[in-house]
């Protein structure tokens, strides 16, 4: 979180001064393009009506019937359509020529003594000191990027660090206060089963052998949350159990998690199957962790599947990575909340309520560089789809030496 928060700065900032240098660079190189057609607008104008033939203004050409052209005067004009135009309808014609990799500004016009004649305007320059500036622009947006990644990381580091201090402190309190609430939690479990065992040998009336077993089985959600909160914190604490992270045999895991689940899917007459390959599927992680996500996504279904229902779990490779599915047969969600049943104590349209399960199951996958996809339809059941990047299988174990006996010889 801190992470993307800090890129978001960064790239918030670099886009804003690209936004200010463009829009800069836009305006200068507006202005100073109109600027510069009014001038030579103007001198081209004064030119054609004015000028003199043998001393023309710089960067122009003056071109009339009888008069030779200057030295060096550009190749292909004067434009002889023009000046049968103006003679035949006394009105200035003005075009645009390019010629030469450069841009000509062409007047011909009568003048007052009744010559017709045609003015010859080189753009080149102008077209040098916008090339220019625009390669300033350039430069300025470079550097501004680069001025943008600094404030950017700088900004980063200074707003978000105490978000970072937060989200450390809140992380240390979740640990320090699950561990210390981890053990009186499992003493008052303990006692309650053993109340709810004496409760039944000693035949206490039916009443208080119910609310011991409400009980215990709230104090056991408690414990389940306390151990949520101390795997999410854990996750969360970044590359620090890295060093736990083992290949781990998918295949194998979703067959024992069925297997541990049994009890509840034959109280529930649910039939569950697990259809994977013959050989492993092996996933760099935690085994605790992936346990617990499968665990998530079994328990999940099985709270929502009816008696009688099915339970699908699928493993297969896909493209370099091992997908588990968990399809059941429940009542289905609305597509539009897909993705909010994996926000924190989400509750559904019909009243359902998914707890920290299935986000603790968001935060193991997204640990192990994996994603996680929900699909249903009210009534069809839902699916679950964990993807999760596949990894090599561990080393085979080293044949044992075996002693050699020395003999005579």
């Amino acid at each position: 979180m801190v992470r993307r928060a800090r890129l978001r700065i960064a790239v918030i900032t670099g886009a804003i001064i690209t936004l200010l240098v463009t829009l800069v660079g836009g305006i200068a190189s507006t202005v100073m393009t109109r600027a510069q057609d009014e001038q030579v607008r103007r001198e081209l104008r004064y030119g054609a009506a004015r000028g003199d033939l043998s001393s023309p203004p710089g960067c122009t050409w003056l071109y009339a019937p009888g008069v030779t052209p200057l030295a060096g005067a550009p190749a292909g004009f004067p434009v002889r359509d023009d000046f049968v135009q103006v003679r035949r309808t006394r009105e200035a014609v003005e075009r645009t020529v390019r010629r030469e990799n450069t841009v000509y500004l062409v007047r011909t016009q009568a003048r007052a003594d009744g010559n017709v004649v045609q003015a010859v305007f080189d753009m080149r320059f102008q077209l040098a000191d916008r090339a220019h500036l625009w390669y300033a622009l350039g430069v300025a947006e470079v550097v501004g990027l680069l001025a943008a990644a600094v404030t950017g990381v700088v900004l980063g580091r200074l707003s978000v660090a105490p978000l970072a201090e937060a989200l450390t402190r809140q992380r240390r309190f979740v640990t320090d206060a699950s561990h210390e609430l981890r053990t009186p939690i499992t003493q008052v479990y303990t006692r309650v089963q053993v109340l709810s065992r004496q409760a039944a040998a000693e035949d206490l009336p039916a009443p208080h052998r119910e609310g011991l077993a409400r009980l215990a089985g709230s104090v056991g959600r408690l414990g389940e949350v306390i151990d949520d909160l101390l795997l999410s914190a854990s996750l969360t604490a970044g590359p620090a159990r890295r060093a736990e992270h083992r290949p781990v045999d998918v295949v194998a895991l979703a067959r024992s998690v069925v297997a541990e689940e049994a009890d509840r899917t034959r109280d529930g007459r649910l039939a569950v199957t697990v259809d994977g390959p013959p050989h492993p599927l092996y996933v760099d992680g935690i085994e605790s962790a992936l346990r617990r996500a499968v665990g998530e996504l079994l328990s999940n279904a099985i709270g929502h599947t009816p008696p009688g229902g099915r339970i699908e779990v699928v493993l297969v490779r896909v493209g370099g990575a091992v997908e588990l599915t968990v399809t059941d047969t429940g009542p289905g969600f609305e597509p539009a909340e897909a993705e909010r049943l994996f926000e924190r104590f989400h509750r559904s349209g019909d009243g359902g309520r998914y707890g920290l399960g299935l986000a603790l199951l968001r935060e193991v996958v997204t640990h192990h560089g994996g994603t996680v996809a929900a699909a249903g339809r009210p009534g069809r059941g839902a699916r679950f789809t964990v993807r999760l990047p596949e990894c090599a299988p561990p080393p085979a174990p080293l044949p044992s030496a075996r002693p050699v006996r020395a003999g005579r010889t």
